[in-house]
């Protein structure tokens, strides 16, 4: 049997403008998602899909005939679609991918709601790249899309400086970013996964982005990663907020739903879902649970540091 495992991921910085370029900050998260993989002499690949309770969320077998994918045995449902779709892209990228298998049974293990938006795609696409021994930023490029800094953060230990410096051709380099006040850093669930797909076409659409937002954003990225105190780092992402809600045409996410609360909210990744980033010196749970948001995970808790 084999098994490969990938980080998730969150964008703390750079959201939207890392596809233009700008210097993002990104975190693996300690949540991630293994996928594991054993030969059979059956003609067929038999998927099993689990979720962060061991519950299967999705099954179904595909008939392998010589390397070549065919429809599902059971109904073909949007995830049957999308499946096939990667398995094929991983085999324009290596033609030899499945070719001697006869089949196999695959199982995927989440550690994360896959409603929290971590990355159970980018985690997905990661493994199978890994298996189909691929690029995974092609694979992604092939499939989802996107700037590939979750892809980073699927194979990175550490956070990281994710930025394009050409099309699709990421730098990625290991930062120290385990900040002295991390206790009161929090990471609260929205109750919506966002399609970051959507929010990127409706971000691309207004195009409004230029080479001085990127500097500034990339000026906020640096001065993040450096933050010693508490203040500073709050300023940072209020500052943030504006840049991308002027981008937007949207209001920052704490003066819509928090505007009551005593420290500094900035969204992550794609805005109105997912998770924000909540800063407090005291711990906010009962704030967030009286607004009917349960989901509050310290920042120590989330994330990969060293």
């Amino acid at each position: 049997m084999k098994t490969f495992r990938s980080n998730g991921k969150l964008l703390i910085t750079g959201e939207y403008v890392v596809l233009d370029g700008a210097k993002a900050l990104a975190i693996p998260t300690k949540y991630g998602q293994s996928l594991s993989i054993e030969e059979t002499n059956n003609i067929n690949i038999s998927w099993k899909s689990f979720d962060e309770k061991r519950t299967i969320w999705f099954e179904n077998t595909f008939i392998l005939d010589n390397g070549k994918i065919l429809q599902p045995v059971q109904d073909s449902n949007d995830i049957s679609k999308r499946l096939i779709q990667i398995l094929e892209a991983a085999q324009e990228l290596n033609p030899n991918f499945l070719k001697a298998t006869k089949g196999c049974d695959i199982s995927t293990q989440l550690e994360f709601n896959r409603n929290w938006g971590l990355g159970t795609s980018s985690t997905l696409i990661n493994n199978i790249a890994q298996w189909a021994d691929v690029n995974a930023y092609q694979l992604l490029e092939k499939t989802f899309g996107g700037s590939g800094y979750d892809i980073a953060c699927a194979q990175h230990n550490t956070p990281i400086n994710f930025q394009l410096e050409t099309k699709h051709l990421p730098v990625v380099n290991s930062v120290e970013f385990n900040p002295t006040f991390k206790e009161h850093l929090y990471f609260v669930y929205l109750n919506q996964k966002q399609n970051s797909r959507d929010g990127i076409k409706a971000y691309k659409s207004l195009n409004k982005v230029n080479n001085s937002t990127i500097c500034d954003i990339n000026a906020i990225t640096e001065e993040t990663i450096r933050a010693t105190k508490l203040s500073t780092f709050e300023s940072l992402l209020s500052e943030h907020e504006s840049i991308i809600g002027k981008l937007l045409n949207q209001k920052p996410i704490k003066s819509k739903l928090f505007s009551d609360f005593n420290g500094s909210i900035k969204s992550l990744g794609a805005w109105g879902g997912d998770f924000i980033l909540a800063t407090s010196l005291t711990n906010p749970e009962d704030y967030f649970k009286s607004k009917g948001f349960d989901v509050v995970i310290p920042f120590s808790t989330m994330v990969i540091s060293h």
